[in-house]
């Protein structure tokens, strides 16, 4: 086993709730706590754990939340710190935890420090952001922002620019002051105060950025900083902790979730997101996804971090496309390469992350007009390439496939006016496939995605073999096959998938004499010599001779 005391989180499964998009109770079309408190029993009938929230805090919604301007305040839009209040109390009630998001490398800049900050050089705030002297017109370097235009914005009143990775309305924060740590571990153990159940760190391994060495991620500080504010906050609760982290790979991932619990619980790590991109293009640039690629990063960090560290296990986020769509098949076989797409991620060894949505297949959205969408970073990209000179065709083929508009369309609960989401206009158009894929049809149907997702959720909590196996890939030249197996002490999970819509056949097959049968996608499994098109299934046995 990986500890000798097993944290909650090991066999636990979290639900990530994007709340503009998820319930609105009072008509406004934008999803708020008390549409959330709403749904509770649903997320109970489905066994998750915990609710990852993404961002609640007071904020003038430049980037969807991620632009803070009060961390211990809720925005209006989503309620207020009483609807908090009663969303931990309620969940809690139901044997589900909240999970904060923390942005932690940026504040917006209408929060009350950067307002300061901007004043004076001498003002106390000042130190809280990074800053440079420069000349206007001649920003210190030539760093990028992630959504486009340089990392530099000028302050005329005080001759000096300020950085920001992401939108010019998102200041980033300056770990190396002492001052502003302690601003941030306080408000992070009044949270905990709250009741929270963890936290999940927005772009945590960009707090010790190096802007006058072009060093965004990975700074010489980072861990440091990581185990300092560990100490300081999170070892003080029983919590989960996961860190978003696009730098991450397998060593220094070892770090970030230590079993030691220096750290944190897991990061998410993004290797297996850019598959389906050009090599060196960016994720607007589509190709096919390289699936033998697939299988080797699963099967490297499945291994690299057994008995060293813990995975986190996702398919989709608020700031991907809808997996269905993206690397399953949406048409005729999106119930089946649904299942398949879970069967796979579930088996393996982690925690789960099943994001709004996902349980029931939802779809990627295809908006004619750019005027749908709301994500800066779409609307920022569809204008940069127009003035290019690419074709508004391309562009928008770009954005059908990767907008991360695709994971924010409302939730679909059923076939009603804007599918149950709100009684208002919701602040984003509903995807018109509502009416066929909504959670009310599939609540019912024993056979549905959700209740085949509520299967996957009750065997983890019945089986210790999917914390504690070991991972092995099973035929690993096979261009359609995705097979592993799990092993640990005399027990052996087997899960076998077809990731594709033609028939795969098995020449080699894994061992799954005396094994039973714990789920198949198809129902009943045929014997296992060919695999019908996203075909997935599940072996378990307790008598493997072959055991670790």
């Amino acid at each position: 086993m990986l500890n000798s005391k097993k944290n909650w989180w090991m066999n636990s499964v979290i639900y990530q709730i994007y709340p503009r998009s998820f319930q609105d109770s009072n008509g406004d079309g934008i999803g708020d706590l008390r549409g959330i408190i709403s749904r509770l029993d649903y997320l109970k009938k489905l066994g998750i754990d915990a609710i990852w929230l993404s961002p609640v805090y007071s904020s003038p919604q430049d980037d969807n939340g991620y632009d803070i301007s009060d961390y211990r305040g809720i925005d209006p839009v989503f309620g207020t710190l009483k609807d908090m209040e009663e969303l931990i109390s309620s969940a809690k009630a139901l044997g589900i935890r909240i999970i904060m998001d923390l942005v932690l490398n940026h504040t917006s800049d209408e929060h009350q420090w950067f307002i300061e900050a901007r004043k004076s050089l001498f003002n106390p705030w000042h130190d809280y952001y990074v800053w440079r002297d420069g000349k206007e017109g001649s920003p210190p370097n030539s760093m990028k922002a992630a959504f486009g235009g340089s990392a530099w914005e000028w302050v005329p009143e005080i001759g000096q620019y300020y950085f920001h990775q992401f939108s010019l309305k998102q200041p980033d924060l300056n770990w190396n002051n002492p001052q502003l740590r302690r601003e941030l571990y306080d408000m992070i153990l009044w949270w905990m105060d709250k009741g929270v159940g963890g936290f999940r760190l927005d772009v945590i391994d960009q707090i010790a950025k190096e802007p006058d060495q072009m060093i965004t991620m990975n700074g010489s500080k980072l861990h440091s900083f990581i185990r300092e504010m560990s100490e300081e906050t999170f070892q003080k609760g029983d919590l989960v902790t996961v860190g978003e982290a696009w730098g991450a790979n397998v060593e220094n991932a070892k770090l970030y979730s230590n079993p030691d619990g220096s750290e944190l619980s897991m990061v998410f790590q993004f290797e297996h997101c850019t598959l389906d991109q050009k090599v060196d293009g960016k994720k607007w640039d589509l190709a096919p996804l390289d699936f033998m690629a697939l299988k080797r990063i699963f099967s490297k960090w499945q291994i690299a971090l057994h008995e060293t560290g813990w995975n986190s296990l996702f398919w989709n986020n608020h700031d991907l496309p809808r997996i269905v769509s993206r690397w399953g098949n949406d048409g005729v076989y999106r119930i089946h390469s649904a299942k398949m797409l879970a069967t796979l991620l579930h088996g393996l060894q982690g925690t789960p992350y099943i994001y709004q949505g996902e349980e029931l297949g939802m779809t990627n959205v295809k908006f004619s007009s750019i005027s749908s969408y709301r994500d800066i970073e779409t609307v920022n990209m569809f204008k940069e390439r127009k003035e290019k000179g690419f074709s508004e065709d391309d562009i928008m083929k770009s954005i059908h496939a990767k907008s991360r508009d695709n994971g924010r369309t409302p939730m679909q609960w059923d076939k009603g006016q804007y599918a149950g989401f709100t009684t208002g206009t919701p602040w984003i158009p509903v995807n018109p496939n509502y009416e066929k894929i909504n959670a009310a049809l599939q609540t019912r149907d024993p056979d549905s995605i959700f209740n085949y997702y509520k299967k996957l959720i009750s065997l983890r909590k019945e089986y210790d073999i999917f914390v504690e196996g070991a991972y092995s890939l099973l035929m690993p030249e096979d261009p359609q096959v995705f097979a592993y197996e799990r092993k640990c002490l005399g027990k052996k999970l087997t899960v076998i998938c077809n990731f594709f819509e033609n028939e795969a056949y098995i020449e080699n097959s894994a061992d799954i004499s005396d094994m039973a049968l714990l789920l198949c996608n198809y129902g009943e499994a045929e014997p296992l010599k060919k695999l019908r098109p996203y075909e997935a299934r599940m072996y378990y046995t307790d008598r493997d001779s072959h055991a670790l």
